[in-house]
């Protein structure tokens, strides 16, 4: 008995107790898990733009802090006000107009060029059963916009609890370390470890997912201007919010934009979108990843597609955007090392 009471107060017990617990409070407060990850990731991305601007400005000018934050704030709800006001009625629209070209695609008679290679490549393309495909994502436009109330009010208190977490960062740290010394110390120094391998590991992935999107978006953006692709507000949105998953994001959007492609500008056009997205995996492979990670982060592909399925059939669409954040979350907690590993000479 004195064994296996001493067994319960050893550390690596005790660890797998509060997370075991951390786990089932999830789960109970799973019907808040959207305004949960949405406050999360808008206070992580905010505190980690205010800290690289408090930085860098308050070295030149007197601003404080608090100013910096309010106007941050200040910037998303009126980027977030003038997109649904302005901009929503032409996406919907630059949308239909999207959809309607793919499907114009496939219903067109397909004429065979000099290049069997090509013309295999689109002969396969248009054998995709395209029509269950709209189907699906009809269902979850329709899905998404009665939902559009229940979203908006997540979005407005995740801003407001962010908000005011960020106007009083000190003030919250401070009290929260007063667990430290009470009777809830027990869980405290557990989920402040948990805390700070939670923000280091899944926090900086997501940073990153963020970044690169943005990137690729903007220049995937200007070479389809140049090309003189239609709706490209669309086509924008859809590239950033693919970008947001690893590897499988960069291969669905060849589907949409190699079908407009082709409609616009045949099979050249299609070349040269197949030349931009090649360049821009490799740009993210071998420059951005490495940049934007402070220790280069190296998940076989193979991994990234399976985290990528079982998770999105349990989380759905945030598994796909969280999926690979949380498995290295959990690589991180079991202290699995995922550095790439170094080339021999």
């Amino acid at each position: 008995m004195t064994s296996f009471k001493e067994s319960l107060q050893s550390p690596a017990v005790k660890r797998i107790v509060v997370l075991l617990t951390l786990v089932l409070a999830l789960y109970a407060f799973r019907s808040m898990m959207n305004l949960l990850l949405i406050t999360f990731i808008i206070t992580y991305l905010v505190n980690r733009v205010h800290s690289f601007l408090t930085k860098n400005i308050t070295k030149r000018f007197k601003i404080k802090g608090i100013v910096i934050v309010v106007i941050l704030y200040a910037l998303v709800l009126t980027v977030l006000t003038v997109g649904t006001i302005k901009y929503a009625p032409k996406l919907i629209s630059q949308l239909n107009d999207l959809v309607q070209q793919v499907i114009a695609f496939y219903s067109k008679p397909f004429e065979p060029t000099d290049n069997k290679l090509m013309n295999y490549l689109m002969e396969s393309a248009r054998k995709i059963d395209v029509a269950s495909y709209v189907d699906q994502g009809w269902d979850l436009i329709v899905k998404t916009i009665s939902n559009i109330g229940t979203w908006s009010f997540n979005i407005g208190i995740a801003l407001i609890m962010s908000l005011f977490f960020m106007l009083e960062k000190e003030n919250v740290t401070q009290f929260s370390k007063k667990f430290k010394d009470s009777k809830f110390s027990y869980f405290y120094d557990e989920l402040a470890y948990f805390g700070k391998k939670f923000v280091f590991s899944f926090g900086k992935v997501i940073e990153v997912q963020f970044l690169i999107a943005i990137i690729n978006c903007l220049i995937s953006t200007m070479f389809l201007w140049f090309m003189g692709f239609p709706n490209l507000f669309a086509l924008s949105i859809m590239i950033f919010l693919l970008g947001l998953v690893p590897v499988v994001g960069v291969f669905v959007s060849l589907v949409p934009l190699c079908a407009i492609a082709f409609k616009i500008g045949g099979v050249i056009k299609v070349v040269y979108v197949l030349i931009m997205v090649a360049g821009l995996h490799a740009f993210e492979a071998y420059f951005m990843n490495p940049k934007f990670m402070s220790s280069k982060t190296h998940l076989p592909i193979f991994y990234t597609f399976t985290v990528l399925i079982v998770f999105e059939h349990f989380l759905g669409v945030w598994g796909l955007i969280l999926g690979v954040p949380i498995f290295m979350f959990a690589l991180d907690l079991l202290e699995v090392p995922v550095s790439a590993p170094e080339k021999k000479k």
